[in-house]
This record gives C-alpha cells, structure tokens and sequence, in this order.
C-alpha cells in the first residue's frame, strides 16, 4: 500500500477535501501535527509522497517554530527521492524556500474568494487543465513567495504573483487553498488570529461576505479540487509488482 506523510501545522487546516480523496484512491496517510508534537522529528523512510499544509507561521520563524528547520530538512529530502510533494500555502512557502526562494510578508493579505489567473504554463499545466484562464479561489495568508528557479510559474493574482508553481514533474506549490469545503471555511471564520487579520482590512474583507461569497463559489471549487487532487495522486506510482513464482525445485 502506498504511504503518505502529511505535516499540519495547526488543527484547523487539516487535508479537507484531500482526505477521502487519498483514502479513496488507496493510500494511507500519516498526519504528524506540530501543533500537538513540535518536538516530532518525522521521516520519509518508508514513504511514498509529502503533503505539507497550511499554518499561521512563516518560514522566516523558525527561531520561534523549531519544527520549521526540520520540516524544511524532510522536505529537501523528498526532493532528493523524487517522490510527488504538495505544499499548500505555508506548505509551498517551505518548499519555495527549500528551493532557494524568497519568502516574506505580503504588502497585501489575501483573505476570503480571490482572482487567480493561470500563466502561459499554466495553461499548459497536467494538474491544473481543468481550471479556466481565471478562477476564484480561496486564500488566507500574509506571506508570499517569489517563483524558485527552475520551477514552472503556474498562476498568479493582483495582489500576489506566486499563486502556483511545478518543479520539475512532481513537486507542487499552491499558494491558494484548494483543500477547503464550506464546514472548513466556517470553522476559519470562528478561529480568533483569522478574525484579527480580517478585522485589520478595515472593513473591506467581512467574515460575513466570505460566508456569502462561499455559497457562490464552493461547488466549482470543490469540482476543481477533486479533479486537480486526483491527478497529484495519478503521480504516485501504483504498478502493482510483478510476483514470479518458482517452480519449486
């Protein structure tokens, strides 16, 4: 059976829509929450693929989340064994990093349903052909990373030019928050560092209007979510092994 080590930073933001889809297609998942274990030193070993989830730190924390170094060491070392690494949010803002890019506050936060539109490769992406030229989604982050050499820059918004990137053929970076159904975003919108960051817009991002907007734009969120989680799976290698059975002699 295949295996895949899923690092959450906080309870709130878990796999959401990604869970049963993992579950349905016959992986097993090992979520190791730092909220609860920060001391947690996980390792690949035995593993066939990463996820790493959003959480209200930055990458430049670590003095104050020791966890992000190690997380940033497992992470360089799925690179190493080129296994399929999804990152969302703070979790491609870590493999931004792992992959010598730069990542800080944004002079914008991106909270609530969001413009995202697809860039040239983009369009051409494996994983993102279902999306249209522009699509709202949603995001709730401060931080922002510039695209890593190398990678393919997949989408971007006004506000924030690194929305997606693909390094190589099975490393993925969503800035934005595909994962969330709308049980997800109403528990986001009772959760107190959320609500500051809202209140601080000054009245142009409401809890009340995300809640709205969210009744406009969660079905064609989650028809791109399955879609798009399910051709990351497709990245995993499911051959089954050949088993040779001896003549017995």
């Amino acid at each position: 059976m295949r295996k895949v080590l899923v690092l959450q930073h906080v309870g709130h933001e878990p796999l959401g829509t990604l869970n049963p889809l993992l579950k349905d297609r016959g992986l097993r998942i090992r979520y190791v929450n730092f909220g609860r274990s920060p001391e947690a030193q996980p390792s690949l070993i035995g593993y066939n693929g990463l996820i790493v989830l959003g959480g209200p730190m930055g990458v430049y924390e670590a003095d104050k989340f020791p966890h992000l170094k190690h997380e940033l060491k497992v992470i360089e070392d799925a690179l190493k064994k080129d296994i399929p690494i999804l990152g969302i949010c703070l979790g491609s803002q870590l493999i931004a990093h792992a992959l010598g890019a730069a990542v800080a506050k944004s002079n914008e936060k991106e909270l609530g349903w969001c413009d995202i539109q697809l860039t040239s490769e983009g369009k051409k992406d494996f994983l993102l052909k279902n999306f249209s030229p522009k699509e709202k989604i949603f995001q709730l982050h401060g931080d922002a990373f510039t695209i890593p050499k190398k990678a393919a820059h997949l989408a971007s918004s006004e506000s924030c030019a690194g929305q997606a990137f693909r390094y190589g053929d099975k490393v993925y970076g969503f800035q934005f928050h595909l994962e969330v159904d709308k049980a997800m975003i109403q528990r986001w919108m009772k959760v107190t560092d959320n609500l500051k960051d809202i209140d601080s817009t000054q009245g142009k991002v409401t809890a009340e209007n995300i809640l709205k907007e969210t009744d406009l734009y969660i079905e064609r969120s989650l028809d791109l979510s399955a879609k798009t989680f399910n051709g990351f799976i497709d990245l995993f290698d499911f051959k089954e092994r050949v088993v040779r059975i001896g003549s017995g002699r």
